[in-house]
């Protein structure tokens, strides 16, 4: 094999190499060089490509920062309301909440039109720190700002106790003294104190049937629990004054509301049991009403068994004619006006035949009151 570092052959002396081209001397080094340029040409050609796609790629991302970061400076303005708001709404504000916790509960009630919009103002607003928890009044659609401005306020909403119809006492002080946190020790010493409550002579300190079941405003922090009961009365007084009842026959009422009241599930019918009540009264039939019964007995009518209407109790009216000795229960309006104007009937029965509807079914004769007392029976069979 040819030294390729040493002069062709026939160059020694001087003389023309024997190959018309030079370069091709050695054609096996010729095709490796050539060989070793293709490759390098090959390299530098995927070098470029690569370095051109980093250099675009670059681009790209430089020109989407670009972008975003215009969105940052320019960000679409959160959703709002214009303002000042429609319907009445409350809202609780709870213990250590954020702004964003705040946000969440006005949009979940339709306070403010997005979170964001509130957190904006709520970062804007200096005094938005000092936002207390509690029991807010406010508006539904809202703008942001007054929202927040109004939390800041601090004025909390009054707290407010609904005491339904048909309450007992017991009942009434029970729901009183849950919500408001007033104890119940407070407003059993004040219903031992009728003359604190405001209780009519009449009553016979008995404040049952006297406290007036509706909604009402609570301060706690104000108010005694003998001031809450003497609105109480004071309102079932009003009604009385209203209707021009006289005193001395407001206890007797009361007592016939209380009963129509627990027995009388629907509107239309309270006139009716009214009516049937003062038919049985006039022709001295015991009233045999459940409801006083189970209230003698301080039990759910649901509970009563036949062996409790021999139970000694004065609100036994299975055993007793007339009236309870008071009234069983806090009566409505409705109740003390069916009293006050009962229907024309006949009836001294009454039953309720279906326990999901109420509907009731009234009769004249003992016989027909039994007709819808299998009825009754029947429902009850057919739904367990």
């Amino acid at each position: 094999m040819t030294d390729l570092f040493t002069a062709p052959p026939g160059a020694q002396e001087g003389l023309p190499a024997t190959s018309p081209h030079p370069r091709s001397r050695n054609p096996r080094v010729s095709r490796s060089r050539r060989a070793r340029r293709r490759r390098r040409q090959g390299r530098s050609f995927i070098v470029l490509l690569v370095t051109f796609g980093l250099v675009a790629g670059a681009g790209y991302l430089v020109w989407q920062q670009k972008d975003m970061l215009l969105a940052f400076e320019n960000p679409i303005e959160a959703k709002d309301y214009p303002g000042p708001g429609t319907d009445d709404v409350t809202v609780e504000i709870g213990e250590g909440a954020t702004g964003f916790d705040m946000a969440e509960r006005l949009y979940d009630a339709g306070v403010v039109a997005s979170k964001d919009a509130f957190v904006k103002a709520f970062d804007e607003n200096p005094d938005a720190a000092g936002i207390r928890p509690g029991t807010r009044d406010m508006l539904t659609e809202m703008k942001a700002s007054d929202a927040v401005a109004l939390l800041a306020k601090n004025e909390m909403a009054d707290l407010r106790v609904t005491i339904p119809e048909g309450f007992t006492v017991a009942q009434t002080i029970e729901r009183l003294a849950s919500v408001s946190g007033i104890p119940v020790a407070d407003f059993r010493d004040a219903l031992d104190d009728p003359d604190s409550i405001g209780l009519p002579e009449q009553a016979g300190g008995n404040a049952e049937g006297w406290l007036y079941p509706q909604t009402y405003p609570v301060d706690p922090e104000e108010e005694s629990a003998a001031d809450v009961l003497r609105r109480m009365v004071r309102n079932t007084v009003r009604e009385l004054d209203e209707r021009d009842v006289p005193p001395g026959e407001r206890e007797d009422l009361l007592v016939k509301a209380s009963l129509v009241e627990r027995e009388g599930r629907i509107a239309q019918d309270r006139p009716k049991i009214a009516r049937a009540i003062e038919n049985r009264l006039e022709d001295d039939i015991k009233l045999q009403i459940d409801a006083s019964l189970a209230y003698g007995l301080d039990k759910p009518g649901t509970e009563l068994t036949n062996a409790d209407k021999d139970a000694d109790t004065p609100y036994n009216l299975e055993r007793h004619v007339g009236l309870p000795p008071g009234p069983i229960a806090n009566p409505s309006a409705a109740s003390i006006d069916a009293v006050l104007a009962p229907a024309d009937g006949n009836w001294k029965f009454w039953v309720t035949v279906n326990l999901d509807t109420g509907e009731t079914k009234f009769a004249e004769t003992y016989a027909e009151h039994q007709k819808n007392v299998a009825e009754l029976r029947q429902w009850q069979a057919d739904h367990g």
